[in-house]
């Protein structure tokens, strides 16, 4: 018989053994290797068995084993000290607070930062990730907690996470989608002070509600908020509302992200008036699928007495929107109709006009659908301040974004970039922390790899050349077993008897060149470039001399089946019994697997379509443990490749290349490197039988790479770059000057269109002049309604190309001479100093201005001369 209903009976711990209790519900103990190592010393089987969840553990521990352990004194000392360590972790000052203390700071540091995300991969005990998004965000919390970051996280609790997969016997892909019961997951239900659960409740149409209960995992010293609709207040619908992880359709997606947004919010205030938490006064949107909390944001405002207008100033100052696709059609957009009916009298926020929701979201610029509700739209309308995940994606993103501030080059778009991180204690296997603990002590290792500050860690090259190949042969054998143990239970879950599987135990060899490659599956990533020609790749495996071995993972989205045909065509090459012992492809790749993978590796391999990928976060985790990148210089590794540490395979990206030339050549380029220059370079020896420049570039990556690719790096330029210009902008829009700068843009936007600029002449006549001249500039502009006090007049020069583009602009302020003509025009000058030689240029552009603004470009206006008065102006000099 099945039952209706499991739930877990939890073992009551006695008194010694309580603080047990608290270590397995802070998620600290994912990446403090002590505190793992007590709960194995439990039960070793049992932890194995619970795939090392303290909390699963707990629930399976015999009573006789607990009692026994609560009358062991070695155990409770350990116990103890662990506990400890936790309470000086969690209520000790760190980073931030130093920070704090400098008189300077202090009053600009914020209070309080709420980081909101539609997924965070903080543990495999915690399946509420699909991939790169969730496991950032997960990052982010944790280097957030080392570093004392006053952070608060806010997601959704799905009940069935995203899914697990296995494969056919063919090789196609299968989802399966557990449930997940909160009271198995390191969570607890948040209560108010009567002990009821809180709660929150989004107003849906028709007088309908959606309720979600809060839980909270304690991520360190980071509290996370995870909302759940799974409540027996709702009707079937709005239970599934956080059923999967980007899952179902459009309306369930929508709702989703409304929940996330408003819902997140109100479970902020929620937490912080239960607990004392200080106040958020930054809101940080990782990716756009919870914009909508700036309009609930904005409806607290209203409800204070703010119009819209300044209640949209006042939240845009203190919001951060960080954006993470470099494709349009990776953002959620949604039907006008649909975002339409869910808000407004009858449905949520109905205090606000539904067209003004609207106009949020609307792509109202050229090559936009005029009836879509774009998300990414809304975070950069929302937000004052925005940035993409690596240099070139910022590029990326500011060219993309650029219809949003027509009239200003893209490189002038107000999208700056933090080029993502890694929560080195995650990722970086014991073995190699230990290695650098012998060197320089496990107190310094550790700040080494959370807190950072350092250009280089150059005490890595003090450990013996034997020392770094030793500890890449042992981390390569642990992935040789890790890898055998997986495929033999995936072959078991494809139909495959004991009989069939001998084979197993000769895949792999912890003396042969590995490479891994491991990731989601969109088309853009291309998981099957390196079967583009399959005799040459086949010749690499099974090279007599320098063969390579190759480990593969990655999920495809479960309506991509066009992913999970690039799956099922690597999966059948790997069950070709001449090369099964030299690739494999591991189904379910996760967080528990990819902790073996990244150590494991030698190269880590990656070729998605430049510039496709924003950031890529792999090869940075694989980087932390000796792993040399091989890639193609996209996101991350397009900003800090050498040839010191890795490969860069080159590009056919010209725009007369056709999608299928293009994959032959970058496969070929590829094939080329593996043959030519890195099995030769591993397989080398010197005259101590080891691979001495292979060895030389495991220690430039560790030295140089290492301190970049942290996240603590990451989370002290968000603080620095980011949330601190947040909090005082929020500061400084107190209701009243928010009502000025809403009244200011108001009247700025009505006037603009009579602003010109009508003639502009120099000192200088001839076309040639010589470094060093200064010429004389005299504007005549018209300012229709404005004053000189809301514009600033630049003059914009620099070095120009072939179409009389300029390339390199400096911008000039001009001075206003005097006041306005009969015919109200104003005069404005200034010099123009020609600085460059060659081809130089210059023009003149008015751009309104006001203090409280964060750039120039933030109203995207701009008024620059017509082409009669720029050919009268003598524009260019050669």
């Amino acid at each position: 018989m099945k039952a209706i209903r499991r739930f877990t009976v939890r073992p009551v711990l006695p008194d010694a053994l309580h603080p047990l209790s608290d270590l397995a519900r802070n998620l600290r103990w994912s990446w403090h290797a002590e505190t793992r190592e007590l709960f194995q010393s439990v039960d070793p089987e049992r932890w194995a068995a619970s795939d090392g969840d303290p909390v699963r553990l707990l629930g399976s521990v015999p009573h006789a084993r607990l009692a026994e352990l609560a009358e062991d004194r070695r155990f409770l000392r350990r116990l103890g000290a662990a506990a400890d360590d936790l309470t000086d972790y969690v209520t000790g000052d760190r980073w931030y607070q130093s920070q704090a203390e400098a008189p300077s700071r202090a009053a600009e540091l914020p209070a309080a930062i709420a980081y909101f995300s539609p997924e965070f991969g903080v543990t495999a005990a915690l399946p509420q990730y699909s991939g790169g998004l969730g496991i950032l965000a997960g990052d982010h919390l944790k280097a957030a907690s080392d570093l004392g970051v006053p952070l608060i996280g806010v997601g959704l609790l799905y009940r069935h996470g995203y899914f697990r997969q296995s494969l056919s016997r063919d090789g196609w892909q299968q989802e399966h989608y557990p449930v997940l019961d909160p009271h198995e997951l390191p969570v607890v239900p948040l209560r108010e002070d009567d002990g009821a659960l809180a709660q929150v409740s989004l107003a849906l149409p028709g007088g309908r509600r959606l309720q979600a209960r809060i839980w909270l995992a304690q991520v360190g010293r980071v509290p996370l908020l995870m909302l759940d609709s799974d409540v027996e207040e709702n009707d079937h619908g709005e239970r599934g509302v956080t059923d999967r992880l980007y899952g179902g359709g459009s309306e369930h997606r929508l709702l989703q992200e409304m929940l996330l947004g408003i819902g997140g919010v109100r479970a902020v205030r929620t937490y912080c008036r239960l607990t004392g938490h200080a106040e958020p006064e930054v809101f940080h949107t990782n990716e756009g699928h919870a914009g909508f909390l700036g309009l609930e944001r904005i409806a607290e405002l209203c409800d204070t007495g703010l119009d819209f207008d300044a209640g949209l100033e006042s939240v845009r100052a203190g919001t951060v929107f960080t954006t993470h696709t470099p494709v349009p059609a990776g953002i959620d957009r949604f039907d006008r109709e649909l975002v339409a009916r869910h808000f407004g009298p009858d449905a949520e926020l109905p205090r606000i006009d539904v067209e003004r929701i609207l106009g949020l979201g609307m792509e109202t610029y050229p090559g936009g659908e005029p009836n879509l509700f774009n998300m990414a739209v809304m975070g950069l309308r929302l937000g004052q301040r925005a940035n993409g995940v690596s240099l070139l994606h910022g590029q990326v993103s500011r060219e993309m974004f650029s219809g949003l501030w027509p009239g200003f080059d893209p490189d002038e778009v107000p999208i700056t970039s933090v080029t993502n991180g890694v929560h080195a204690p995650t990722w970086v296997a014991p073995e190699v922390f230990r290695l650098g603990a012998r060197q320089i002590g496990a107190q310094r290792t550790e700040d080494a790899m959370t807190v950072g500050g350092s250009e280089r860690w150059d005490a890595v090259a003090e450990i013996p050349d034997q020392d770094i190949w030793d500890l890449r042969r042992v981390l390569r054998e642990q992935l040789v077993t890790e890898v055998r143990e997986r495929l033999r239970a995936s072959w078991r879950q494809r139909g495959a008897g004991t009989a069939e599987l001998g084979w197993i135990d000769g895949v792999l060899d912890p003396d042969v060149l590995t490479i891994g490659f491991a990731r989601r599956v969109p088309s853009y990533k291309r998981l099957t470039l390196m079967l583009r020609d399959r005799d040459r790749l086949m010749d690499l495996l099974l090279h007599p001399e320098r063969p390579v071995q190759i480990v593969v993972a990655g999920k495809a989205h479960p309506a991509d089946d066009g992913g999970k045909r690039l799956v099922q065509e690597l999966v059948r090459f790997a069950d070709d019994p001449r090369v099964r012992h030299r690739i494999v492809f591991l189904p379910d790749y996760g967080m528990a697997m990819a902790q073996k993978l990244y150590p494991g590796c030698d190269i880590w391999l990656n070729n998605p379509l430049r510039p496709l990928e924003a950031c890529g976060t792999s090869g940075m985790k694989a980087a932390l443990n000796g792993c040399l990148n091989l890639s193609v210089l996209d996101g991350w590794w397009d900003e800090w490749f050498q040839p010191d540490f890795g490969w860069a395979i080159p590009t056919a990206d010209g725009t007369a290349t056709d999608e299928d030339r293009r994959d032959d050549l970058e496969a070929t380029a590829l094939y080329d490197l593996l043959e030519g220059r890195v099995a030769p370079r591993f397989y080398e020896r010197g005259q101590a039988g080891l691979p001495d420049r292979w060895i030389e570039m495991v220690r430039q990556t560790l030295t140089h790479l290492g301190p970049k690719v942290l996240a603590g790096r990451m989370v002290r330029e968000y603080v620095e770059r980011l949330y601190t210009p947040a909090a005082l902008a929020h500061r400084a829009l107190t209701p009243e000057p928010a009502r000025e700068l809403a009244t200011w843009k108001s009247r700025v936007r009505a006037a603009w269109p009579r602003v010109t600029v009508d003639h502009v002449e120099t000192s200088v006549a001839t076309t040639t002049a010589e470094l060093g001249t200064t010429l004389s500039l005299r504007v005549r502009v018209g300012l229709g309604d404005l004053d000189p006090d809301d514009v600033e007049v630049q003059a914009v020069a620099g070095r120009v190309d072939g179409q009389d583009r300029i390339t390199d602009a400096t911008a000039v302020p001009l001075k206003p001479v005097g006041g306005p003509d009969l015919e109200g025009r104003r005069v404005y000058e200034g010099p123009l100093s020609l600085d460059r030689t060659g081809p130089f240029g210059y023009t003149v552009r008015i751009l309104p201005t006001h203090r409280l603004l964060a750039t120039s470009a933030e109203l995207g206006l701009v008024a620059v001369p017509s082409e009669d008065v720029g050919e009268g102006a003598g524009v260019l000099l050669r």
